[in-house]
């Protein structure tokens, strides 16, 4: 009997459906970007963490760090409570007005009095004017002979140690003493890149009332509040993944009492 081979039916031909054509305006033309080498320019990222950053700005971090993580004796924690920025500008704007002369102001001041001395005759030795005093050593013997009237101490000074003792001994002689934020603003009034601390021993009559109001709210906010801030202890403040590692664990010890009150 022969082999009758079957034959295969075709299949139906699918309908394709027609797309309607999207309208373009003939202005406005596509032009994909290409990121790769040689082509179109890189978007801005951020790259804080790429960058490599100098050695006093990694210190200065570090040290800010640190200072977060571990205990911070009292002595130390207390030039983190600095004078409050309205009392500060008020405090600046009296420190300038007695701005030390810079070297061509004082030579130019000797010049005038000799020659004043050499037209008059007059010997007679004028009144030095009156300007504040800095350099922590002229300073620490200002306040040991109660010739300071106010003493200005930054907050950012390094090594610490230069300073530290300074606000027990302003407390100790009885002389009003504040910590202000950044020693380069007070370098600033000095002439000089950046300075530890300032004192005032003197100013002219018309400033006498703001400096008496700077003193009365300076005495409030920190020689009255020594034995306060000499307990108060720092540090102590844990990283962001150690917090949530916290937070997890008090979770999960949450979850096990509250299966153990089922059973």
């Amino acid at each position: 009997m022969p082999r009758v081979i079957k034959k295969k039916v075709a299949p139906a031909p699918i309908s394709k459906k027609v797309q309607p054509k999207k309208s373009t305006n003939p202005l406005l033309e596509k032009r994909p970007k290409n990121f790769g080498i040689g082509g179109t320019v890189q978007p801005k990222r951020d790259l804080t963490r790429y960058v490599k950053w100098p050695k006093y700005i990694r210190l200065q971090r570090q040290r800010q760090i640190l200072y977060q993580r571990l205990k911070v004796p009292p002595s130390i924690n207390q030039f983190r409570f600095a004078l409050d920025k309205q009392t500060a500008t008020q405090l600046f704007r009296l420190l300038n007005k007695y701005k030390p002369e810079t070297k061509l102001q004082k030579k130019e001041r000797l010049r005038e009095e000799a020659a004043r001395k050499a037209e008059k005759g007059d010997s007679a030795p004028t009144k030095k004017p009156i300007y504040v005093k800095y350099g922590i050593n002229h300073v620490t013997t200002l306040i040991e002979q109660k010739k300071a009237q106010l003493v200005v101490i930054a907050h950012d000074v390094d090594p610490i140690e230069l300073v530290v003792w300074l606000p027990a001994l302003c407390r100790k002689m009885g002389v009003p003493y504040c910590i202000i934020k950044g020693k380069s603003r007070l370098g600033k009034v000095v002439h000089k890149k950046t300075a530890t601390a300032v004192a005032i021993t003197a100013v002219r009559n018309e400033d006498r009332s703001s400096l008496n109001t700077l003193i009365d709210t300076i005495k409030t906010n920190f020689n009255d509040r020594f034995d306060e801030l000499r307990k108060q202890w720092g540090g102590g403040i844990v990283g962001a993944k150690a917090q949530a590692a916290k937070v997890k664990l008090e979770k999960l010890k949450q979850k096990e009492l509250a299966q153990k009150q089922l059973i």
